[in-house]
């Protein structure tokens, strides 16, 4: 009965995941560089590494990028997506295993976000076949350590009621 009820909350990060990906898409954003988001959903995914894990983390953000290219169409953005949230959550499990002791949450989340730019932009580059678009990688870097500041906070407070519900859940 466990593995149901956990089953269920993942997929209930999953749906906040998505929820919080398609209102910010419907946020205009003019004053942060173009192509840039505040990365939402990466509070569901950050959070469910602090306490699930990487497979689960892993798994969350896989399947929420995959969903939200389904219910917008975006299936180009699904590659961009996908490779960010990939590449956002290995970077994210490695300073918060290895490096927690140097790092909170808003220094994980911060490296999560770069990451996320990186890969990005590495498959712009890839797709459009051409290299300098990496020359925009340091205006998405900067662009990184504010938005990864708000969404490693905001990950910080969900994660602490977030361990208290999920212990409810499972006495």
């Amino acid at each position: 009965m466990n593995r149901i009820k956990k089953v269920i909350f993942l997929s209930l990060l999953v749906s906040l995941g998505l929820a919080l990906s398609i209102i910010e898409s419907s946020i205009p954003v003019p004053f942060i560089a173009p192509g840039a988001k505040l990365g939402l959903s990466n509070i569901m995914i950050l959070s469910t590494l602090v306490v699930f894990g990487f497979k689960e983390a892993f798994a969350v953000a896989v399947i929420k990028s995959i969903t939200f290219a389904l219910a917008t169409g975006s299936f180009s953005g699904l590659f961009y997506s996908l490779s960010g949230a990939v590449l956002s959550v290995i970077v994210m499990y490695i300073i918060y295993t290895y490096f927690n002791s140097f790092f909170s949450l808003i220094g994980i989340s911060i490296f999560g976000a770069i990451a996320h730019n990186f890969a990005q932009i590495s498959v712009a580059s890839i797709m459009l076949e051409n290299i300098m678009i990496f020359s925009y990688l340091p205006v998405m870097s900067l662009v990184s350590l504010f938005t990864g500041y708000f969404v490693g906070l905001s990950s910080k407070l969900v994660c602490q009621n977030l361990n208290r519900t999920y212990v409810k859940v499972f006495k």
